[in-house]
């Protein structure tokens, strides 16, 4: 099996044949063995494509730097500066890919690999900490750890184009999504869904810029902002990546998905998370992109009464949901835009302070938009979930001014069902929300206008009067319905003539029933 891809679906067969080798592990556990054995296939890919382009200008007699010594050649070719100049981590010979891949039917796999990590995290500071090493434990099958070996090796098979980052990006990336998924409850707290991140990224456009995520999960906002940036011709250098992680077997996640796609990250852990120890105190982020956890009760509340990021309202110490957003707004740049998830609870909750923290910050002016989602998009929670968009500056001189205005949009009924669990937003319904927004900012050739059951630019006087409660629903208003030209009297003669010919079908349809069955023998 060779993966080019161009084969649609070839992560999901892959994930599938990976899946089988799972025995009795469950996938909490699994995941850590897969996506470590991805990640070590990605820098053994790499650096032997370092290796190679090395090797061949310092064999090339028209390449000013042409040696002809063999041993300096070789010295040259084995010069770890050599690496890293170009980007790449050094892999000692016994952590590189073909080696293992000839050990892995060997009873001793497992030391192998953990060899291989603890020698790859030697030479590489970056990853100290980082790499799983427990491929010993006795759970794990070893003669299933040498077919997974054997799965994970197919992957960038043949020309040098499909060993790239992009296609084990790929594959690394659909696996966290099918661990998510498997884990259930748990597995959100490391995975945001893709189409909710790919939205966040349309519609705050993270180009150039400090992003900051201080719930980072397993690194999705990141990565998927290093593919706007790349989609829209920008440089990945003109991006500064910072987050934190309170979850250290996710931040670990998070640091190889990163290493992967090749973005330079500073990414810090502490397990007191970022309202206790904020990793970042002084960080003024171009963008912030967020999904923190769900009405949070356990954040350690009681003990920051008088911060000072609580500039809108102390939070209440059973639910974090506003002491993430004043944490956000704190972050904020002075031109700086952020956009997160939250509970819907957000948007009306008078509880505990949460009425009176909405209203200042609406009152500042800080609000840009809010977006109702559908049901059904996350692995970890059925809690109905908004996105908020929150802007310093709201009177930028290159858009409109949008002071005294809030855009809602109420998507709750789009979306299409994966699964029989989940959904998720297309393309097309992502794109139609971004250039929604993007037109009500001025920053495209749309023209924006409220579309009744969609979307609605309302005033700061109509908020007012809702006491500041930000439901889209109460602002967008019902979808218009299209007129039936069709008089009634005639619509109903018309149906009732077709039921009645439909019922009398149906009893000649009976009738046939009984005759067949009488030839059997059986009678109804």
């Amino acid at each position: 099996m060779t993966n080019n891809g161009a084969n649609l679906g070839f992560e999901q067969k892959l994930f599938q044949v990976a899946d089988k080798l799972r025995s009795n592990m469950d996938a909490a556990e699994y995941k850590h063995v897969v996506l470590g054995l991805i990640f070590l296939k990605y820098i053994s890919d790499a650096f032997e494509d370092a290796r190679k382009d090395i090797e061949n200008g310092y064999s090339d007699p028209k390449n000013p730097f042409y040696v002809r010594e063999p041993v300096e050649r070789y010295e040259i070719i084995e010069d770890r500066d050599e690496y890293a100049a170009k980007n790449i981590f050094w892999v000692p010979t016994k952590a590189r890919w073909d080696y293992l891949q000839k050990n892995a039917k060997q009873p001793n796999i497992g030391s192998l690999i953990d060899d291989a990590m603890d020698g790859i995290e030697k030479d590489n500071p970056s990853l100290k900490g980082v790499l799983p090493k427990n491929y010993t434990r006795q759970a794990l099958d070893k003669q299933r750890l040498g077919e997974l070996i054997d799965v994970i090796g197919t992957i960038g098979l043949g020309d040098r184009e499909s060993r790239s980052k992009d296609i084990l990006g790929r594959v690394y990336e659909y696996f966290l999504g099918q661990f998510a998924d498997a884990e259930g409850k748990k597995g959100g707290q490391f995975y945001t869904p893709k189409c909710i991140v790919k939205l966040l990224v349309s519609m705050i456009e993270p180009y150039k810029g400090r992003i900051f995520d201080p719930c980072c999960g397993s690194g999705g906002m990141f990565v998927q902002s290093e593919k706007f940036v790349q989609e829209h011709g920008g440089r990945i250098g003109n991006i500064s990546v910072y987050g934190q992680e309170s979850n250290q077997t996710t931040w670990r996640l998070a640091k190889m998905n990163l290493a992967i796609r090749g973005i330079d990250a500073k990414i810090e852990w502490n397990n007191e998370g970022s309202f206790l120890n904020d990793a970042h105190k002084d960080l003024k982020a171009d963008f912030i992109l967020a999904n923190p956890p769900f009405n949070d009760s356990d954040w350690k509340g009681d003990l920051l009464r008088e911060d000072m990021r609580w500039k809108f309202g102390v939070p209440p110490t059973g639910n974090a949901n506003f002491a993430w957003v004043s944490h956000f707004i704190y972050h904020l740049a002075p031109t700086g835009i952020a956009g997160f998830v939250l509970s819907n609870g957000s948007l009306s909750s008078n509880t505990s302070n949460e009425g009176k923290i909405r209203k200042n910050i609406v009152e500042n002016d800080l609000v840009d938009c809010i977006i109702a989602l559908p049901s059904q998009l996350f692995y970890n929670t059925t809690i109905p979930a908004c996105l908020w968009f929150v802007a310093r500056d709201r009177k930028n001189h290159k858009f409109k001014d949008r002071r005294g205005k809030i855009l809602f949009i109420d998507a709750r009924k789009i979306g299409v069902m994966i699964d029989r669990r989940h959904k998720e937003l297309t393309d097309e319904e992502i794109k139609r929300i971004a250039e929604t927004y993007h037109a009500w900012r001025g920053e495209n050739k749309l023209k924006y206008e409220d579309v009744a059951g969609f979307c609605k630019s309302a005033s700061l006087e109509e908020i007012r009067k809702n006491e500041h409660i930000l439901t889209p629903g109460r602002y967008v208003g019902a979808e218009e319905e299209e007129e039936d030209p069709e008089v009634f009297d005639e619509k109903m003669k018309r149906l009732t003539t077709e039921l009645a010919g439909q019922m009398k079908e149906g009893q000649k349809l009976d009738e046939e029933i009984n005759k067949n069955l009488e030839k059997i023998g059986w009678k109804i």
